[in-house]
């Protein structure tokens, strides 16, 4: 159960006491909100768009329907239109499916890392070397 000054802050922040923070163990209820609040909720480098997008292709990959749901609404909240959340949601598929190849076919991790060095040099020169909009 977490602490009434939690209780207090997540029911001014949520309008109410979530039932998922309940099953958390006691010692670790409080932290757990405050990674949730201070990551998820909180002012970081990333905006609340782009968290709710990452939220929603992370719970896409790990199949969580509950997951899925809240960063959907969030997506939502945050402006995302249903083309937008296909388009992550088929982003976290590909990243699922070529993981399986990957893992599936043992390819050589160091060998991959270098082709993907090469591949950002590549496209880093193609795109110093396109005109500009200006």
């Amino acid at each position: 159960m977490v602490s009434e000054d939690t209780r207090t802050e997540l029911e001014e922040m949520l309008g109410q006491v979530p039932s998922w923070i309940e099953p958390i163990p006691d010692e670790a209820a409080d932290h757990a909100w405050g990674m949730v609040r201070d990551l998820q909720f909180g002012e970081t480098t990333l905006s609340q768009r782009e968290k709710a997008l990452v939220g929603l292709g992370a719970a896409t990959a790990i199949q969580c329907p509950y997951c899925t749901h809240f960063h959907t609404a969030e997506a939502e909240m945050e402006g995302v239109s249903e083309t937008g959340l296909s388009e992550a949601i088929g982003i976290a598929s590909d990243v699922q499916y070529f993981s399986s190849v990957l893992h599936g076919a043992q390819v050589e991790y160091d060998e991959f890392v270098e082709e993907t060095a090469d591949i950002v040099e590549h496209v880093e020169n193609q795109q110093a070397a396109a005109p500009s909009d200006d």
